[in-house]
């Protein structure tokens, strides 16, 4: 089946958008998932139509395409509690202001909106990125946390996010909530939970990267194939354990990336533990057709060797054409 692939530009933010798009294109790629952070994509200039022309011309000066936006920052902002100097971090100066967390969280979620139109105006369908929760903090469920207060969780996410997927639905575009942990939606039954809450509705879906879910014991197979028709885009990135020594935690210990006296760590695709071969046959059995976007992460690896060394593996599992026995091969043991 072919199917585009795409270098997700959130970990090449650092570089300018020329710069990136210009690798990108000769290393082979199809085209860019970009960020709206670094000087990538600028949400609040939708409507000044010099600017977005300028960023199609330089998608098309280097051979590339736009299937698909980000706007993994800013949307953490929108149903975090707290919001701390962990934010400041990672929100332009318009989106802090004041640094007053309802203001911040108002605003991100106005730049929200603005990125779906930003999309429209690109000739995007898809925004990926973040929802935030604002009871994440809840996770260990110590001190313990009340059915009440999940509950509330689940509604602040409704009412903070159904405003905004009401532009989503004026412009036509789709949002992908990436299930990672850290937002509402971090693994299989809070998926569930979240699509409850925000009604099913059909601007809303997901952004299958299976690398959140493996150091988790999730099955990003069997994650595929129940939640298929609200897999809106797909996210490449490997993950490799490092558990069973009896010292390295699941959790990571607040380590940096790369020591290795973390439980997982993110590795180049192809390289860790997730299943590629079957979710690759899998994602032929329930149909995707979208982009395949290579987010490429890894703290032990340079990556102008990385990235391009993803592509090919990518490509090669893309090669694989769906039959009958699709389904029979990659769920047979789920």
């Amino acid at each position: 089946m072919t199917r585009p692939i795409t270098l997700f530009t959130g970990q090449w933010a650092d570089l300018p958008f020329e710069e990136v798009a210009r690798l990108a294109g000769e290393w082979g790629y199809d085209g860019l998932e970009i960020a709206c952070w670094g000087d990538h994509l600028d949400p609040w200039r939708w409507d000044d139509e010099a600017y977005v022309q300028e960023k199609l011309a330089v998608l098309e000066r280097n051979g590339l395409k736009v299937w698909t936006i980000s706007n993994h920052l800013k949307g953490q902002v929108v149903c975090d509690d707290p919001i701390d100097q962990r934010h400041r971090d990672i929100v332009s100066d318009r989106v802090w202001g004041d640094g007053d967390p309802e203001g911040v969280r108002q605003r991100a979620a106005e730049e929200l909106k603005n990125t779906a139109r930003l999309a429209a105006k690109l000739g995007v369908k898809t925004v990926t990125g973040f929802t935030g929760s604002s009871i994440w903090k809840y996770v260990a469920m110590f001190p313990p946390a009340t059915e009440a207060m999940v509950d509330a969780g689940y509604q602040d996410f409704a009412d903070r996010w159904n405003p905004i997927l009401d532009v989503f639905d004026e412009v036509g575009v789709r949002f992908a909530h990436e299930v990672h942990p850290s937002e509402i939606a971090y693994d299989y039954w809070t998926t569930k939970r979240a699509l409850e809450a925000i009604g099913h509705r059909a601007a809303f879906g997901l952004n299958w990267d299976p690398s959140h879910m493996v150091w988790q014991d999730i099955d990003p197979v069997a994650f595929l194939w129940d939640f298929q028709d609200k897999i809106f885009h797909v996210h490449c990135k490997d993950t490799k354990k490092r558990l069973g020594n009896g010292r390295n935690g699941r959790l990571s210990s607040h380590l940096p990336w790369a020591d290795p006296r973390r439980g997982w760590d993110f590795i180049s695709t192809g390289h860790g533990d997730v299943p590629w071969e079957d979710a690759f046959r899998m994602l032929n059995a329930i149909g995707y057709d979208g982009p395949l976007s290579v987010e490429w992460e890894d703290a032990g690896m340079d990556r102008l060797v990385g990235a391009p060394e993803a592509l090919g593996f990518v490509r090669k599992l893309s090669s694989y054409e769906p039959s009958g026995a699709a389904f029979d091969a990659a769920f047979s043991q789920r």
